[in-house]
Parts: structure tokens; C-alpha cells; sequence
């Protein structure tokens, strides 16, 4: 192990303390439950974790959750963003994940062709 490899396990650890304290400014939460994982929803998943590091994106959480009771819609992603409300998008491909990270996350516009929902949370 060199210096440039403690660097990044360094900075990995940063960021998940960062996001474990509650930091994210957007929590992006992946149905995976049995009809999700049939749907895509694993590489609906990399897609987003792969899409969010290769952007550099350190104030975003992509997890995980549970059945929403909409198997027709899978993979179903909710994104939460703090005063803003939570959009639920069905039928996310890893493509339509490449580009909800680039038009939602990144630009702030809803990718509204896969919105199937959204619910205004006061917190």
C-alpha cells in the first residue's frame, strides 16, 4: 500500500462519516426488494453509485429500500432533497439513472417522463 492509496481510503472514510452524520443534501433510495431486483434495480443501483463518484458528488446518499407495492413500475427510486418535494420515478434503467443524476441531481430539473410521484414532506 502506498501513500496515494491511504489518500483515498482516507478520503472514502471522510465521506462516509460526512454522510453518516446526515450531511446529504439528497438521499437517493433504490427499491430492492424482490420485484426491483427482477426489474434492473441492481444495475440500476452501480449506476447511480458509479455515475455520483464519477461526478465528484461527496452531499449525495444512494441507498437502498424497500418495496413500494408498485411491482409494475420497477425499478421504482425515490430521490429527497431537503425543502424540496420527493420525487418518485418508476421504470429507472440504468440509463434513466445516468440521467436523473445529471438533469435532477446535478441541474436541479426533475426527469419528468419517469416521475410517477411526488409527495411534498414539511420537515
Amino acid at each position: 500500500m502506498n501513500l496515494e492509496d491511504l489518500k483515498k481510503i482516507r478520503e472514502k472514510r471522510e465521506k462516509d462519516m460526512w454522510l453518516r452524520e446526515g450531511k446529504a443534501r439528497v438521499k437517493v433510495a433504490v427499491s430492492m426488494g424482490t420485484s426491483g431486483i427482477a426489474a434492473g434495480a441492481r444495475q440500476t443501483m452501480r449506476a447511480f453509485l458509479d455515475e455520483v463518484e464519477k461526478r465528484g458528488l461527496k452531499d449525495i446518499l444512494v441507498t437502498q429500500s424497500g418495496e413500494r407495492g408498485l411491482s409494475s413500475k420497477e425499478p421504482i427510486v425515490t430521490v429527497s432533497e431537503e425543502g424540496k418535494p420527493t420525487v418518485i420515478y418508476g421504470a429507472v434503467s440504468a440509463e434513466v439513472a445516468r440521467k436523473i443524476v445529471a438533469d435532477h441531481l446535478v441541474n436541479g430539473n426533475p426527469v419528468s417522463e419517469f416521475v410517477i410521484e411526488t409527495e411534498n414532506t414539511k420537515k
